[in-house]
C-alpha cells in the first residue's frame, strides 16, 4: 500500500491516507485527497452508469 493513494472510510466517512481501516471499510485508492473525499458520489455515479447499460442490455429496443 503506497502512502501517496487516499481511501475513504465507509465506517467513519472519512478519507485515510495509507494505512488505515481495514480494507472492507474502504473505498479507493484514489489519486488525490479530494477524489477519495467524493468517493460515495463516484460510486453512486459508476452503478447509475452499469444500471443504465444492464437496461440496455435487457431491452435493447427500449431506449
Amino acid at each position: 500500500m503506497s502512502e501517496d493513494q487516499y481511501y475513504y472510510c465507509i465506517k467513519h466517512g472519512a478519507v485515510e491516507q495509507g494505512a488505515g481501516c481495514r480494507a472492507n471499510d474502504r473505498l479507493g485508492p484514489y489519486p488525490t485527497r479530494e477524489a477519495a473525499a467524493h468517493a460515495l458520489e463516484s460510486a453512486a455515479e459508476r452503478t447509475r452508469e452499469e444500471d443504465r447499460k444492464d437496461e440496455d442490455w435487457d431491452d435493447p429496443g427500449a431506449r
